[in-house]
């Protein structure tokens, strides 16, 4: 079985979590017999191509015969965009867009495009011009290139998938690794939102990562249940060397890793370490991320007056998340609302005792992490508390954290997706 697959990021160039679930998903397909014809924006040619072949859109030419998108999409306008529409945003690209910079003109696909269209597969200005440029390329690759089934990740590149699946006739399925719901609440952007729809109903299945995307999936969006399938995230373990650091303070480590957005709810870990430093001072806090909300942190603590008992990272990549969970002692992600969660699976494997948001996907599969409502200050204090204040509380965490993450593996969770793959090409 071969796939076409569409996704915006690819390690080692990644600024969320998107990047690490695709390489874990082809690696995983790999393993269960399944070629993938990865393609992405804008490859940098050191990606590990072991389990993928990875198409470069920036060096595919697309001509007359291909071009005609409004053919296979109808007439594909982007509008003005109201939001924020960066949701996996690395720090030297991060900026708020201004008034001037959302204002996107209308804008039809052209039917005499003959060169190649240089993408920067970031999340600026001008993404919603590479979103459809992406969708024409995805035409042309789909015409060039053999494969049974396509496979499209995120609202990104959801149009570039029904390009494919028009052109081809091959089924589509799409990944929902995140909705407009997740990243922007009741604010959400409508034309991000409208995109979602159509590549869901377009689909001939769609994944969800979680049961609780799944049901946000079918009620928010109106698509049919009998096709939406959840297909839980899991972790990676190759690669991970036992780190050791060398800990130059005495006390305990309690770390935030992620992007420094709402969705993340950065404000309620920042004042649940107010509350435990107020009862014990043998703790240090840390924030490793970037976000619009960074600044906004940085003076809240500083109001707070823990300045001193806590500190900011900025992003964190590859080996350096490894080594900084090797310096904590307990990891929160307090997110408020969160598809599934990578880095909690992550911490684990680490053997770091970890405390969730009950609002995420990934309290679906965890027994061993503890779980609190991620408005609840009280209740995540006092979790941090008692791991940081009871070996033997933190220890059993630990242990039996380690060993329930161990069964989750991107091998069997691919084996869950080429099941999806068989059944939209039997459905053809």
């Amino acid at each position: 079985m071969k796939v076409l697959m569409f996704g915006w990021e690819f390690p080692p160039h990644i600024s969320g979590g998107l990047g690490t679930a695709c390489y874990g998903i082809t690696k995983g397909l790999a393993a269960n017999g399944v070629d993938v014809l990865f393609v992405m924006p804008s490859a940098s040619g050191d990606e590990d191509q072991s389990s993928a072949k990875i198409i470069n859109a920036s060096d595919v030419a697309v001509y007359d015969t291909f071009t005609n998108i409004d053919e296979y999409l109808g007439k594909v306008q982007f509008l003005r965009v109201g939001s924020n529409i960066m949701p996996y945003i690395s720090p030297e690209d991060y900026s708020l867009l201004s008034e001037e910079e959302r204002h996107f003109q209308t804008m039809e696909f052209s039917t005499h495009f003959r060169s190649k269209y240089k993408f920067s597969g970031k999340y600026g200005a001008n993404l919603m011009e590479e979103v459809s440029r992406y969708a024409m390329v995805g035409g042309a690759i789909a015409a060039e290139n053999d494969f049974d089934v396509i496979h499209a990740h995120d609202w990104l590149t959801y149009l570039a998938g029904i390009a494919a699946k028009r052109v081809s006739g091959k089924p589509l399925v799409v990944h929902v690794h995140a909705t407009e719901f997740d990243r922007d609440g009741e604010n959400y952007n409508t034309v991000v939102y409208d995109i979602e729809q159509r590549g869901m109903r377009e689909a001939d299945k769609v994944i969800t990562v979680s049961d609780w995307t799944r049901n946000i999936v079918i009620n928010r969006y109106g698509i049919d249940a009998s096709k939406v399938v959840t297909v839980h995230n899991a972790v990676d373990f190759s690669g991970r060397d036992d780190i050791k650091v060398n800990r130059t303070v005495k006390e305990k480590v309690v770390t935030f890793l992620g992007r420094v957005t709402l969705q993340k709810g950065p404000e309620y870990f920042i004042e649940a370490a107010r509350k435990v430093l107020d009862r014990c001072d043998n703790v240090r806090f840390v924030m490793a991320g970037s976000g619009d909300l960074l600044n906004r942190s940085v003076r809240r603590v500083a109001q707070l007056g823990m300045a001193d008992k806590f500190h900011f990272t900025g992003f964190l990549r590859g080996a350096d998340v490894q080594r900084m969970f090797a310096y904590s002692d307990v990891y929160v992600m307090p997110s408020v609302s969160e598809p599934f969660g990578i880095s909690p699976l992550e911490a684990m494997i680490s053997n770091v005792p970890t405390i969730i948001s009950k609002q995420s996907g990934v309290a679906e599969v965890l027994r061993h992490a503890i779980k609190v409502d991620f408005w609840d200050i009280d209740a995540l204090a006092d979790s941090i508390y008692a791991l940081v204040t009871y070996p033997s509380i933190a220890k059993v965490a630990s242990e039996k954290g380690y060993e329930e993450v161990s069964t989750l593996k991107w091998n069997n969770a691919a084996a869950k997706m080429k099941a999806v793959y068989t059944d939209a090409i039997n459905k053809e």
